[in-house]
């Protein structure tokens, strides 16, 4: 022990501890500081097992000044913006990887994902007022009443707003046969009740799909369905439009039934259905050559035609052929291939589709829903 000049003893002093000499900082940290003085908003690191987008790192405040607060309304700092979530890929490999890595691998959307989303994005367009699609054809068995569900369940599906299909057919339609969910409430039905003044009291006469697309039936009794006539649809109309955004209807083969001038009276746009036959064909150019003679020529302009493969194997007519016809009077041109689920007759499941077959009716609606705006103005100068 030493003593001090006080003679008080003291423990014997320690050699101070040894510095270890500087070590070299790995790679993305002398990436960063190289970056941190071009004042780079983000570091990309060299080392593969550290992430691709390093936070940016706030210089400290300097001594004696004050830090600046923030201004409402400004824009925040991006260092504690909150991070937007992309949307998963939809289909394919890059579905896959996302979902393997629980999301920490994100190979982005493919070309594939891009369409199919800006085709939701037009069927998804705003409606101002209800809109009122006629879904026709003067030849039996095309695919008409396919057609209706299809589309109104595209519609119904991607849509918030909701969409019914109104059986029109004075000869026994099979609109309501084609939904899982049936009920047996028809038109009539609707038009002895009443009044009514809430969605849940018109709910009670439709059948709806698991899409959400609800279904009014028309009438099954051979003996009373020719009583359908205009008055009676245009009533129907006249009540569904205050519960309903897009009214489909199933219309019936025959053009000269008044229920025919009822529905042509009230649409915004026709949907014609022809088969990939020459007999379908001439029947749809039959139809528009009977609509322009008699006062339904502006309906004819802004139509869309349907070719529906109802039947396997290979047409007997160029579609390619028949596409150009069409689009020679009408607006658009939409081919429905053939589908093993489709043609049973029984009830239509979009999940039970082919792929390529949704996404035709996705496409279908797209085209339909283009039209949203332009329809419902053109319906206004004609009243």
């Amino acid at each position: 022990m030493d003593r001090d000049r006080s003679g008080i003893s003291v423990p014997p002093r320690q050699p101070a501890p040894s510095i270890p000499p500087r070590q070299p900082a790995p790679a993305f940290i002398e990436k960063i500081r190289r970056d941190e003085s071009t004042g780079s908003l983000e570091r990309m690191a060299t080392d593969p097992m550290i992430p691709t987008r390093i936070p940016t790192i706030a210089h400290p405040q300097p001594v004696g000044e004050p830090a600046a607060m923030p201004v409402p309304g400004t824009t925040p700092d991006p260092v504690h913006t909150p991070h937007v979530a992309r949307r998963p890929p939809y289909t394919g490999w890059r579905r896959a990887v996302h979902h393997m890595s629980a999301g920490a691998i994100d190979p982005g959307r493919s070309t594939d994902d891009l369409y199919h989303e800006s085709l939701l994005d037009r069927i998804r367009q705003p409606l101002g007022s209800d809109y009122r699609i006629a879904v026709l054809s003067l030849k039996g068995g095309v695919g008409k009443t396919t057609t209706t569900v299809g589309l109104g369940s595209a519609f119904a599906a991607e849509r918030d707003d909701r969409v019914i299909a109104v059986d029109a057919n004075p000869d026994l339609g099979t609109l309501t046969q084609r939904i899982p969910a049936r009920t047996g409430s028809t038109v009539r039905d609707l038009l002895r009740g009443g009044p009514y003044q809430y969605y849940s009291q018109v709910r009670a006469y439709t059948a709806q799909a698991a899409t959400g697309l609800e279904v009014l039936g028309g009438e099954r009794d051979p003996a009373i369905s020719e009583a359908f006539d205009e008055t009676e649809y245009r009533d129907v109309i006249g009540l569904l439009q205050r519960f309903y955004n897009i009214i489909l209807t199933d219309c019936g083969t025959g053009l000269m039934h008044s229920a025919m001038r009822g529905t042509l009276g009230v649409s915004h746009t026709l949907v014609l259905v022809s088969s990939p036959a020459l007999d379908g064909a001439r029947s749809a150019a039959a139809t528009l050559d009977w609509l322009e003679l008699h006062g339904y020529a502006h309906l004819i302009r802004h139509a869309v035609v349907v070719i529906s493969s109802a039947r396997p194997g290979n047409p007997n007519i160029h579609i390619e052929q028949l596409r150009r016809y069409f689009l020679g009077r009408c607006r658009a041109v939409h081919v429905i291939p053939f589908d093993w689920h489709l043609c049973v007759g029984d009830g239509i499941d979009p999940v039970a589709m082919h792929p390529r077959t949704r996404r035709a009716y996705l496409e279908l609606a797209a085209t339909i829903a283009d039209d949203f705006t332009a329809g419902l103005s053109r319906y206004a100068k004609l009243r």
